[in-house]
């Protein structure tokens, strides 16, 4: 493995700036890992070689000049999410088969401004919709992990499985995501590397292929926590384009790294104290709050009172608003077809032909809850819900609280193929249930790598801030990253 590639993205950048090298030795290292490493990983589903080369070129002609932008030659990974002019975007389903975008998403535009390189299009669960990204029409992708003297392989978590995988297997300096119900922070978790979920309305949704419009938001998953706010600050900003987009200022993220968390109260939520939740978990979560404290922090129990219904009306709001954002797919336009008889018979052969079970699954739960005979029942109870669970969190924030800290996800990754969780979509949902409340609510939240389970997988811990205060929990999270002393590296067996 070329030393280029185990550069942190705060390095690649630095060293860019330096001209200690090119921005064409390194697209060319991180090309070569990818090629040697995708076959057995699976995280990207189309790699640009042609593209990634000459904006390497282009970089490299203003980093002579002294020219360079924020991000110049840093080469990244783009969840197949995220629209990207003339290059493959799918959403990882069948139905979208050979759709190319003739514009590109606000994120992605914001990141090529700033000089970042496009390596490829990365996998992900079909839609978004999944927690171990085995959903995905390109074939499940593989945790770079793997537990102690096992060769079974692992999910990397979802839906950003690919996004995870890549980065922690050193195929991208850093990588776009998504988060509706945790699928940038559990993805992370499972893969030893960091994920942060803005604040609803931080980054435009525009060009981003739409699962749960009011819950979806984009971030980055990164190898430190300083990558992560480098990057969140490229993609981040106002969007005219997008109705959801805040018109406020983006700060420079980085820069509150090392302000420390003393003097901050940092909330622990009783009710995120589940029956049956693992000791290490448990373990790893007080480890965490001593961590804080001998920094200077306050820790105060809190309660969250209507967490236990956070998973329920969530899946009852993302499915609805996915039943209405995936009825465009009909193969009209644009697409797979599969012809009918009639225009009906073509609609029903094309959904059933390119829709996997799990989007299906979801779309039929919403079109559901959104009847006429159930809506007032299901649909419009579960946003009185969401209500709730936004207030419990904005009375413990106006009580003093700055931040608040709890567990990840409540296991390391699984197995791929686990019939335990393939069998039963509830015990996958599980899944997210210490992340979907921060979706419910638009807050931001951030997956830190902070120990490792009996079987040397990783594990993460949870900060969730106020709206828009992304600051804190860079600061806070870097503290849990310069106290745990643990090397997150894979060890290479692919």
């Amino acid at each position: 493995m070329s030393d280029l590639v185990k550069l942190s993205l705060a390095e690649l950048r630095d060293g860019l700036g330096a001209k200690k090298f090119s921005a064409s030795e390194v697209v060319n290292a991180y090309l070569e890992e990818i090629e040697k490493a995708n076959p057995k990983l699976n995280a990207y589903i189309t790699i640009e070689h042609d593209i990634a080369l000459e904006m390497a070129k282009k970089s490299d002609e203003k980093l002579a000049k002294g020219v360079g932008s924020y991000l110049e030659g840093v080469p990244i990974g783009i969840k197949d999410l995220f629209a990207t002019k003339g290059v493959h975007t799918q959403a990882a389903s069948h139905i979208l088969d050979g759709f190319k975008p003739e514009y590109e998403s606000f994120v992605t535009q914001n990141l090529f401004k700033d000089g970042a390189i496009m390596l490829g299009k990365l996998n992900m669960d079909e839609f978004a919709m999944g927690s171990s990204n085995e959903t995905s029409y390109y074939g499940a992708v593989v945790n770079p992990w793997r537990a102690n003297d096992s060769d079974k392989n692992l999910v990397p978590g979802g839906s950003s499985g690919g996004s995870a995988a890549a980065v922690s297997a050193f195929l991208c300096a850093g990588a776009t995501a998504t988060d509706t119900g945790g699928s940038i922070r559990q993805p992370a978790a499972f893969t030893g590397t960091v994920g942060i979920k803005p604040t609803y309305g931080r980054c435009s949704r525009w060009g981003i292929v739409a699962f749960a419009s009011s819950l979806d938001q984009a971030g980055p998953i990164t190898r430190t926590v300083k990558d992560s706010a480098l990057m969140l600050k490229s993609m981040a900003g106002f969007d005219k384009n997008d109705s959801t987009s805040v018109d406020i200022a983006v700060p420079d993220f980085a820069a509150a790294l090392e302000r420390g968390v003393k003097g901050l109260t940092i909330g622990v939520p009783k009710e995120y104290r589940m029956e049956g939740m693992p000791e290490e978990i448990e373990n790893l979560w007080q480890q965490g709050l001593n961590w804080l404290k001998e920094e200077g922090a306050i820790i105060k129990n809190i309660s969250l009172p209507h967490t236990k219904y956070a998973l329920p009306a969530y899946y009852i709001v993302a499915p609805a608003e996915a039943s209405s954002n995936l009825a465009r797919y009909d193969g009209v336009k644009y697409g797979l077809r599969v012809s009918g008889d009639n225009i009906n018979e073509m609609y029903e052969n094309t959904r059933a032909k390119g829709f996997g079970d799990e989007v299906k699954r979801r779309v039929l739960i919403g079109t559901y809850v959104l009847s006429a005979g159930y809506y007032d029942a299901y649909y419009v109870r579960a946003q009185k819900v969401r209500t709730l669970i936004k207030r419990d969190f904005e009375y413990v924030f106006n009580e003093g609280i700055d931040a608040i800290l709890t567990p990840a996800t409540p296991s390391s990754a699984f197995p791929i193929g686990d019939r335990e969780m393939t069998e039963d979509p509830v015990k996958m949902y599980l899944n997210d249930i210490f992340t979907v409340t921060v979706n419910m609510a638009g807050l931001p939240a951030i997956s830190v790598p902070a120990g490792k389970d009996k079987k040397n997988l990783p594990l993460a811990l949870q900060l969730i801030g106020r709206p828009f205060d992304e600051e804190t929990l860079f600061a806070a999270a870097r503290i849990i990253e310069n106290s745990h002393g643990l090397d997150f590296t894979a060890k290479k067996w692919w």
